[in-house]
């Protein structure tokens, strides 16, 4: 089943802090680059506008979250 409820910026940056705790997340999201955003960090995607949902997917992905996790 599609999840098509759209991610708010305050539920992805909960759910950053839940996976990487409250100070790595920030960092993570400035540091690491993502094939899955075309090489951009979390911070740039979200700055260019990819919606929130693709990045979280992004950063499942590359943390490898369990499905039932994300």
């Amino acid at each position: 089943m599609v999840d098509t409820v759209p991610v708010r910026h305050t539920e992805f940056w909960a759910r950053m802090t839940h996976h990487l705790g409250a100070g790595y997340a920030e960092s993570w999201a400035r540091d690491q680059h993502l094939a899955d955003l075309d090489g951009r960090t979390v911070d740039a995607a979200l700055d260019d506008g990819v919606p929130v949902r693709s990045v979280w997917r992004a950063v499942c992905e590359a943390l490898d979250i369990p499905a039932h996790q994300r």
